[in-house]
């Protein structure tokens, strides 16, 4: 019998000719998404160190136990200066008594505790070697949702763990150990574990865009990290001084664009403002009449287009002085006065 001849048609030829282009460029579209991890990860990892921290934490109430109560920790941090200045988080090494540091190539170095602030989640330490290898700092302000971030850090010890996800929000608030809502955090899907903690969120561009910081369990794929522009500012005030003071007036914000016409009408510098989302109870905003849904648009004369704008003005130096604060209520631009207060100890 002879065999069944298929007939070869202009359909069939297009047919397979588009499969197999199909299935290239579903090749290319993952090679170039592996590349984009795979230098980002290249890029940033020399920077990425191992935290370990021991300290003493006192025993429970009623304990039978006397004396020291040792516990250790871990967790990431990443080299931001050729001096050794090391971003962290606040709750890695808060109240360590030894800090050891484990560099990428397997180096150990003992560190130094330079300056952490709860309040932000973030620290600084410091050690002394030689040729370190720098991390590129980013602007968190550039940052889209949707685009790739690439996670690196030391979960349960595991050293130099890369994971890859997206930007899945932009200005969230997330509530630090020390009680005050942290603004303008980056919430992504790369996933975290204990030990990522510290660890630099960066772009495929391997530029460091945030501070990894939290998870939420059990859900999967909620996880935050503290903005890099937050970052640069707080590091630097613990560098300086080891520890920030700040003036605080009471509310959560975020960032919100403002509309041509309003931007016109009122004829404001910026094109975008801080929304107030809650005004604490006996706070200074809620003594200046602040309402949630207010826009703040300027502090001391000053424009501001992003919480981290009024994160640098709420200074020491402003408590207990009347400030002028502009914001836009359903419109209208109003004129308060408000009086910051001493923010509190954490």
């Amino acid at each position: 019998m002879k065999p069944a001849l298929r007939l070869v048609t202009a359909d069939n030829i297009t047919a397979a000719q588009s499969t197999k282009n199909s299935r290239e460029s579903d090749d290319q579209l993952l090679d170039a998404y592996s590349a984009a991890v795979t230098k980002a990860a290249e890029k940033i990892g020399p920077t990425v160190v191992n935290i370990e921290i021991q300290k003493s934490l006192p025993h429970p109430p009623n304990s039978r136990f006397r004396g020291p109560n040792p516990m250790r920790g871990s967790g990431s941090g990443f080299i931001f200066t050729p001096d050794g200045f090391i971003l962290t988080n606040s709750h890695v090494v808060h109240q360590a008594e030894k800090i050891d540091v484990t560099l990428f190539d397997g180096q150990r170095f003992g560190a130094r505790h330079v300056g952490d602030d709860p309040d932000t989640d973030l620290a600084v330490v410091r050690i002394d070697g030689p040729n370190l290898a720098t991390a590129e700092l980013g602007d968190s302000n550039s940052i889209r949702v949707g685009q790739l971030a690439v996670a690196v850090g030391n979960p349960f010890g595991f050293q130099f763990t890369v994971t890859a996800g997206v930007v899945s929000a932009l200005g969230r608030s997330l509530r630090s150990n020390s009680g005050r809502l942290i603004d303008n955090v980056i919430q992504t899907d790369a996933a975290l574990n204990p030990g990522n903690s510290g660890g630099p969120l960066v772009t495929s561009a391997g530029k460091v865009i945030g501070v990894n910081t939290a998870v939420i369990l059990p859900a999967q794929g909620l996880c935050f990290a503290i903005a890099i522009n937050t970052a640069k500012f707080v590091a630097a005030r613990l560098i300086r001084d080891g520890k920030i003071r700040r003036s605080y007036i009471g509310v959560a914000g975020q960032n919100v664009p403002l509309p041509r016409r309003v931007v016109r009408f009122h004829s404001l510098p910026l094109d975008s403002g801080v929304m107030v989302a809650t005004v604490e109870p006996n706070s200074a905003a809620e003594k200046a009449g602040l309402r949630e849904g207010d826009v703040i648009v300027s502090f001391d004369g000053k424009p501001i287009a992003a919480i981290d704008d009024l994160h640098r003005l709420l200074t020491a130096e402003q408590v207990g002085l009347a400030v002028p604060l502009t914001v836009l209520r359903r419109g209208e631009k109003l004129a308060i006065e408000i009086v910051p207060q001493e923010s509190r100890p954490s």
